[in-house]
């Protein structure tokens, strides 16, 4: 008894000091501010001292470190700075997608999708449901943790089952939703535009061939795993954990009503009609977004920020229509702006986002850390030929990554800079931009769950009071421990055999990199 008392003692000690240490941080925005200084210091001080490495790009010819604390690269930082905003890679296709996401969510139909969902399965496939709606939330950016989370609590509630494993269940899923779902999501073009233009550093040409598709494959794979797994981790471990439920609060199941449900079926209609019409622009040969080559190099690959604009613009406004939530012009255009109005903080951050990204490419300093980290990797005995070595550096990556995450929670913000150094790198031992990217997410989405400091963690405490006012910081993490150690397992396995058979991660993304 009193070594468990010890082990949960210092579990919690941990979890403070990475609560304490967390709240220090500066806001993101803030930080790109510092980071974006430091990278004009540094370039200062490396170009004094003559770094060069020899250019990845240009056989034969030397990389220096370019100044920007020099009359040119003050010069550079004023003239940029509106070219540095508006030619950040996220920013458009993060503003685009949400148009058509945000006619989707505020019209209702998201909220009444994942309650339909989860309100019309048996019993028996209650967990099941609440996970696997979770994952497909993600769809809806942030949505599901607002929308199902909640509901999860409820649900289990309304059988006589422990309401916080519900929510448990529920939370899980739409973490992990950010690295697995069956369709695109806005994080795709978010972070693909990233790892592109990281990519871009190092071979211009094959970071023109890439696509936002580039994890598709593994994701569509992910979600049937993860719902089976987080059910299984849900009825085996976490309620059974929890024990009996005896609070009083029970809550209200909010069912779809009529006009919710008609709206659903049209809505569907309308995103099948949707899905007809794209195929006619993309099977046939003759189509225009088919292009000349084979259907994996189709135009179609590099213009998903708009389809996925179309795909829930369509369905959102007939669902709108049809339970007037939308009346008129004058409505839609009115749920755009209110989406477009929240949109303010993502905006500022990708201004100062923007001139950090831009100075770190100016003045070569990602690929100089790039090249000489390679060279530090393989001068320890690193063989990229070795396919144990591979998956362990692999797995280092994502410990980083994941690590990372339990003091920044923005998967955009980390990955912006993260992007930069790593993904040049590496390129450099022979990994394509597409599994670093994937690497990267999965080492995200399971450590979401256990992060004080992701943005909606609160939220869920709050909800969770609900049911058990003792519930606070310590009481989350330890229910949701479980399912972030059971999903990396799972995800590391189904990695490792990626990474043995070399299967794509997705439309034209290869396993390795060949420059």
């Amino acid at each position: 008894m009193e070594a468990t008392q010890k082990k949960r003692g210092f579990v919690m000690r941990a979890l403070d000091s990475i609560e304490r240490v967390g709240n220090k941080l500066p806001h993101p925005v803030t930080l790109f501010a510092i980071f974006a200084l430091l990278v004009i210091v540094a370039s200062g001080i490396f170009s004094s001292m003559g770094v060069q490495v020899d250019d990845p790009l240009n056989e034969g010819e030397v990389l220096t470190v370019k100044n920007l604390m020099s009359s040119e690269g003050i010069a550079y930082i004023f003239e940029s700075a509106v070219t540095n905003f508006t030619g950040f890679a996220p920013l458009g296709t993060v503003l685009v997608t949400m148009i058509g996401i945000g006619i989707a969510e505020r019209s209702g139909l998201i909220s009444a999708g994942l309650r339909g969902l989860v309100t019309s399965v048996p019993k028996q496939l209650m967990t099941a449901a609440l996970v696997f709606g979770g994952i497909m939330s993600s769809m809806a950016a942030d949505a599901g943790y607002v929308v199902l989370t909640p509901l999860g609590a409820v649900l289990f509630a309304g059988l006589g089952r422990h309401p916080l494993a519900g929510l448990a269940a529920a939370f899980a899923g739409v973490s992990a939703g950010f690295s697995a779902n069956l369709l695109l999501t806005s994080l795709d073009p978010l972070l693909g535009s990233l790892t592109q233009e990281a990519a871009a550093t190092v071979d211009p040409e094959y970071a023109a061939g890439m696509n936002y598709m580039m994890n598709f494959y593994f994701m569509f794979a992910s979600v049937f795993v993860l719902t089976i797994v987080g059910t299984f981790v849900t009825d085996k471990i976490v309620e059974p954990r929890l024990g009996e439920y005896k609070g009083a609060y029970k809550g209200d199941v909010d069912f779809l009503k009529p006009e919710e449900k008609k709206g659903l079926w049209a809505a569907l209609f309308a995103f099948i009609a949707t899905i007809a019409v794209m195929a006619l622009l993309v099977v046939p040969s003759w189509g225009p977004l088919r292009g000349d080559g084979s259907f994996l190099e189709a135009p179609f690959f590099h213009t998903l920020v708009p389809v996925i604009l179309i795909m829930f613009f369509i369905p959102g406004l007939v669902y709108g229509m049809i339970t007037k939530s939308i009346k008129n012009d004058k409505d839609v255009a009115n749920q755009m702006s209110d989406t477009m109005a929240t949109m303010g903080a993502y905006i500022v951050l990708a201004f100062v986002a923007g001139q950090f990204v831009a100075y770190f490419n100016e003045t070569n300093l990602g690929l100089v850390l790039a090249v000489n980290g390679a060279e530090l990797i393989q001068g320890i005995g690193f063989d990229s030929e070795n396919r144990f070595m591979s998956i362990l550096l692999i797995l280092v990556f994502m410990i980083v990554a994941g690590f990372i995450n339990l003091f920044i929670g923005s998967a955009s913000a980390k990955w912006a800079i993260m992007a930069p150094v790593f993904v040049p790198m590496m390129m450099g031992l022979g990994y394509s931009p597409e599994l670093t990217q994937l690497a990267y997410r999965l080492a995200d989405s399971t450590t979401n769950v256990i992060s004080p400091l992701m943005p909606y963690f609160a939220i869920v405490i709050a909800f969770a009071q609900k049911y058990d006012k003792k519930v606070g910081i310590g009481t989350l993490i330890s229910t949701m421990i479980p399912y972030s150690v059971f999903f990396s397992i799972v995800w590391v396995i189904m990695l490792i055999v990626w990474i043995l058979t070399g299967l794509p991660i997705g439309p034209n993304a290869p396993i390795d990199y060949v420059g």
